[in-house]
């Protein structure tokens, strides 16, 4: 068989061609975008329409600033469950909203006309803050939609909802009017969490907690003047008995109401000097100034009830005060009696209230003392700041009843916005009886799927808490609580007011309420006699967003915001659906919860720390060092690999906890992501249209059983919002199935046979796991498709088809089990034989694994396996041909070397491969060692012959 002519054998080898890039083109990329979004999403909401709709339930973004690392997670999440639905077959609805209401907008707006909302000088109207508000939000949404729409999140843009929409405020409005008709909403005057930076009530979900707050703590004592006779009975007369409280808050003592002790506890009387003290036997070692004092006596806590203290600031003609039982008072801290100011604590409202002790806190709405603070001279704390000098000022008007003070370092609220400390302040505000629905709400979520699971007790555990949700803001921009004032103050708050008032609305539109005379007849509803004027107070924007279920037809199939959101839109959601839609489900099927994202050290991202990383910088590559290039001229190599790098990142990682994202991940994603796109490269340009109509070989059929066993694992991954798991199972497979078993084994028959294969398969497959994940990578992908994968014009997107569907599974015919132990007979041949082959490549006797054949000394268990797969071990191995040896002998060769492999199961014999020269010479075409010398083998010379008479015809 003689050698016959040619150039260069090279000329007649089939070799990957391929216009697709190995990094994304610019140029393309827009209608790449347009076409894995926009298109996509039309596609769907009218081609399976006939399906029941997947309804995704956007937790509204706030308008407010730029988008940051935490949105792209979010977002990108909920466009990955989107197209897995997509995939499945169902209908998707996807509507984006935006809260736009709320204090940081309204601080930008008067910030921006140089208004100060803190100092009280220079303030603009109501209807000034809201235009230029509204202006702010509008032009945030829209610069936020727009770098949505740049991270391929694909969704109904054109009919995206907005809470300060007309329509939106309408139906919030008639959630309110239904939650009223119930008897849900009242008015009272009780506590609140204040911000004196923002001038507004606060709800908890709007508060942070500084583990570090320092505050100035102080021991109290209080004089008794009225004994209880239980106490009498037990010690006697006493002359000058105190009671002492210990406080961290001393601002809140003018406001001080009764002091709480705890009916079953102990408590010691002290003797010093001329005086006596109460305190708790446990705490008493805690007093330094008592520790070593005498004790008179031992008394339980409800032997002192009906005793009573006078507190000075309340002033001298004030009545004397109680001492009542309370059964938070604990006796693990303080002193074991508890100072009492239910006008500025919570627990404090609630046993004085019972008790029918007035609140009172003489603190106005910038956190100063008022005239009430000290009654007998108002000029020692009016106008002092509590958090400045309030505590300072109260503690020297005590003077001698002040025993001790300190600083305690302890966890305190601050406003999340101002990032300042709150109070707890009693003022008239609205407020939503959670108490009557909790239950319901709670028994509606049996139902629910969390993801993660840990999510329900958190859940559960907020809901059990709350009792009473105040809905009022003392603000401008937003939604009004729709209710009318008499002179005196008394509100009004009718089915039939509420309804006039929403009609006004539609009408008259939503700043009418702002705009028009306080005392305008129009906005009374008929019936009602009298004067009346519009109140002020707008509704929390928790309360905003909480009713957007309202922009939804049906219960939501999913709802997927970040793990605060429990305390925050969550539970709003649920709340205000259970209050008013009269269902009994929950508004979500399925409630799934994301953590923060953390810096490289795992820190919280913070401007102030400046640890934050853009999601633009993963997307252009900047924050990876570029490639540098041999050729000086072009410069280096942009990294910029587009959304699909962000959207990697966000689909592996496991978003269940708190999320690191840092050059090390991101290198690592940007090596999947090129490796993708090399590997896709190699299937585009090694596709031929006869690989349709070419035999399955057994390669072919473990290749398209472990793509189908990756599919499957992937597919149950993206089912369970485990996406980081379905990235895994691709990396594992492209990086050890594919390209290094698969695609070098493929390679000669590529390149030097007959071009067959399982590589369409292959290529469709791996579109289909990757398109919720890189959709424009598959979109790219698939316009650089051969073209005769389209010429019969019934190829369907793989973005729109079942990932479990492939193409040519029907051809391979050979039992599952069978291939498994095929699987892994290779694999733990493959193994052993590189082995074997580094020791050849040390002592310089091999650099191709060509350069090498292989033969196997057998266990008879294993010889049926090796029958069935004979004819291709060589090409599985990579070597020029593979034999068997006899059992435990050495192979007669120039040089041999050998690798045991131990069996896999104890009862089996472990088994040997030996690599060895190669019998034949160097085809000069394939570079197997499989022909005669100067001559090519018998299989490339048959291709070259067929080649040249077709080129001949």
């Amino acid at each position: 068989m003689p050698v016959r002519p040619a150039v260069s054998w090279s000329s007649t080898l089939r070799l990957p061609k391929s216009s697709f890039p190995p990094r994304p083109l610019q140029a393309d990329q827009a209608k790449y975008l347009q076409r894995c979004t926009d298109d996509l999403y039309r596609w769907q909401s009218r081609e399976p329409s006939a399906q029941k709709p997947f309804v995704l339930h956007d937790g509204p973004p706030y308008a407010n600033g730029s988008l940051h690392i935490g949105h792209a997670l979010n977002k990108i999440l909920k466009d990955i469950i989107c197209r897995v639905k997509v995939q499945g077959g169902r209908r998707v609805v996807y509507v984006p909203g935006w809260d736009c209401h709320g204090l940081p907008i309204e601080i930008k707006a008067l910030e921006k006309q140089h208004a100060s909302a803190i100092d009280g000088e220079r303030t603009l109207d109501a209807i000034a803050v809201r235009n230029v508000a509204r202006e702010l939000a509008i032009t945030t949404v829209e610069d936020q939609k727009k770098g949505f729409k740049e991270w391929a999140v694909m969704a109904d843009w054109e009919n995206a909802w907005k809470t300060m929409d007309k329509t939106f405020e309408i139906k919030q409005l008639q959630v309110f009017q239904e939650m009223a008709k119930r008897g849900l909403i009242f008015r009272r005057h009780k506590p609140v969490y204040w911000s004196p930076s923002s001038r507004t009530a606060l709800a908890e979900a709007e508060l942070e907690y500084n583990e570090d707050h320092v505050s100035t703590a102080a021991y109290v004592k209080f004089p008794i003047v009225n004994v209880s006779d239980a106490l009498q009975e037990k010690l006697g007369k006493l002359q000058n008995l105190h009671a002492i409280i210990w406080t961290t808050t001393p601002w809140t003592l003018p406001a001080n109401q009764a002091i709480a002790v705890h009916d079953d506890m102990e408590y010691s009387v002290i003797e010093s000097g001329s005086d006596q003290y109460l305190v708790a036997n446990t705490r008493l070692e805690h007093i330094k100034e008592l520790s070593e004092k005498k004790i008179i006596g031992t008394v339980h806590g409800r032997d002192l009830k009906g005793s009573k203290y006078f507190n000075m600031l309340r002033g001298e003609t004030s009545a004397p005060q109680p001492i009542i039982h309370a059964d938070f008072v604990t006796s693990t801290s303080g002193s074991g009696l508890v100072h009492c100011a239910p006008g500025h604590g919570m627990d404090d409202y609630e046993v004085c209230k019972r008790l029918g002790i007035e609140a009172i806190a003489p603190v106005d709405d910038l956190g100063c003392f008022t005239d009430a603070a000290f009654p007998d001279r108002p000029e020692k704390l009016k106008g002092k700041s509590v958090f400045k000098d309030g505590s300072k000022a109260v503690v020297a008007l005590l003077g001698e009843q002040v025993l001790a003070t300190h600083r305690y370092k302890h966890k305190y609220p601050y406003d999340w916005r101002t990032k300042l400390p709150t109070i707890v302040r009693a003022t008239e505000q609205w407020f939503a009886d959670v108490g009557n629905v909790k239950d319901q709400a709670q028994k509606s979520l049996a139902d629910v799927q969390f993801i993660p699971e840990a999510g329900r007790t958190r859940l559960e555990s907020f809901i059990k808490g709350r009792s009473e949700w105040c809905i009022s803001r003392q603000r401008s921009w937003g939604v009004p609580i729709p209710a009318l004032y008499k002179a005196n103050g008394d509100a009004v708050l009718t089915d039939e007011s509420i309804a006039h008032i929403i009609a006004t609305i539609g009408d008259r539109g939503i700043d009418a309420w702002w705009m028009d005379a306080p005392n305008d007849p129009a906005w009374i509803a008929p019936g009602l006699q009298g004067t009346y004027i519009r109140g002020k107070d707008t509704m929390d924007v928790w309360f905003d967003s909480g009713t957007s279920w309202t922009q939804t037809k049906e219960q939501a199939d999913v709802y997927l915001e970040g793990s605060d959101q429990h305390r925050g839109w969550f539970q709003s959601s649920l709340l205000t659906h259970t209050s008013a839609s009269g269902n009994e489900y929950p508004p979500f099927k399925t409630l799934v919860t994301h953590g923060f994202t953390l810096d490289q050290q795992g820190k919280k991202m913070s401007k102030s720390i400046g640890n934050t990383i853009a999601p633009s910088q993963i997307m252009d590559g900047s924050l990876l060092p570029p490639i540098k290039t041999k050729k000086k001229a072009k410069g280096p190599v942009s990294q910029a690999l587009g959304a699909d790098a962000l959207r990697l990142w966000v689909a592996s990682s496991d978003y269940t906890k708190d999320v690191v994202v840092g050059e090390t991940v991101l290198k690592f994603n940007h090596s999947s992501l090129l490796k993708y796109r090399i590997t896709i490269k190699m299937l585009l340009g090694s596709m031929h249209e006869g690989a349709r109509k070419s035999p399955m070989t057994k390669l072919d059929e473990i290749a398209v059983f472990q793509l189908s066993k990756v599919m499957t694992e992937v597919k149950s991954a993206y089912d369970n919002f485990e996406f980081y798991k379905g990235v895994n199972a691709i990396n594992r497979w492209v990086n050890t199935d594919l390209s290094a078993f698969y695609l070098e084994a493929m390679k000669d028959r590529l390149y030097c046979g007959d071009s067959g294969g399982a590589l369409e398969d292959i290529f469709l497959g791996f579109m289909k796991m990757l398109a919720p994940i890189t959709p424009n990578l598959v979109e790219e992908s698939w316009a650089h498709r051969p073209e005769w994968m389209d010429r019969d014009g019934q190829q369907v997107h793989p973005a729109r088809q079942p990932i479990l569907d492939l193409v040519s599974s029907p051809r391979s015919t050979t039992d599952a089990r069978k291939l498994e132990k095929a699987i892994s007979f290779i694999t733990d041949a493959g193994s052993a034989i590189k082995a074997a082959q580094e020791e050849a490549r040390g002592q310089k006797l091999i650099g191709s694994s060509l350069e090498c054949s292989v033969l196997l000394d057998l266990p008879l268990e294993l010889h049926e396996i090796y029958t069935g797969l004979a004819d291709e071990l060589a090409t599985m191995f990579v070597v020029s041909g593979v034999g068997l040896v006899e059992p435990n002998t050495e192979p007669e060769a120039e040089w041999r070397f050998s690798t045991e492999i131990p069996s896999h199961h104890p009862d089996a014999p472990s088994w040997k491969v030996w690599v060895v020269p190669p019998k034949d010479a160097k085809c000069p075409r394939c570079w197997r060692f499989v022909a005669p010398v100067d001559k090519l083998c018998q299989r490339c010379d048959d291709v070259v012959a067929i080649n040249a008479r077709e080129e001949s015809v």
